[in-house]
């Protein structure tokens, strides 16, 4: 093998290596991971090609930045790639939910078009009264 052969051959391996490091940074790990609790404002399935589930959250709160402390909303756009949570979200969509998500750098087309993914909840709360989801249904650890 030639000098320019080797060479060739090094610069294509560092070059399969870096760009598998970024598709894996900017796609697949895992940056934060939270818990947010409010209202599902809306949840519908979307998508051309790729069909996913997608919401928003409305959560209040008050304004601290105001000396008046105002009551605002906060909306939290978020995608579901699980259809049994999907389905569990949809049936007790008119309830107080909390919602356990991972965030990513960057969105796939069949993971949904946010870069929260919800990833279970954890209770839904009819009337003021907290149920924990494990009562209402199994979820996959």
């Amino acid at each position: 093998m030639t000098k320019a052969a080797k060479a060739w051959t090094w610069v294509l391996t560092l070059l399969i290596i870096g760009l598998s490091a970024f598709i894996y940074f900017r796609f697949f790990f895992v940056y934060a991971r939270g818990i947010n609790e409010g209202d599902i404002n809306y949840f519908q399935e979307e998508g051309f090609i790729f069909k996913t589930w997608e919401g928003k959250m409305i959560q209040t709160g008050y304004n601290s930045k105001n000396s008046n402390a105002t009551i605002q909303s906060n909306e939290f756009k978020f995608s579901v790639e699980d259809e049994r949570i999907a389905e569990l979200i949809n049936s007790a969509a008119s309830n107080k939910m909390k919602l356990h998500w991972k965030r990513y750098f960057g969105t796939l087309p069949w993971r949904g078009n946010s870069i929260f993914v919800v990833d279970s909840i954890l209770s839904v709360s009819p009337k003021n009264e907290t149920i924990p989801v494990d009562d209402v249904i199994t979820l996959p650890q």
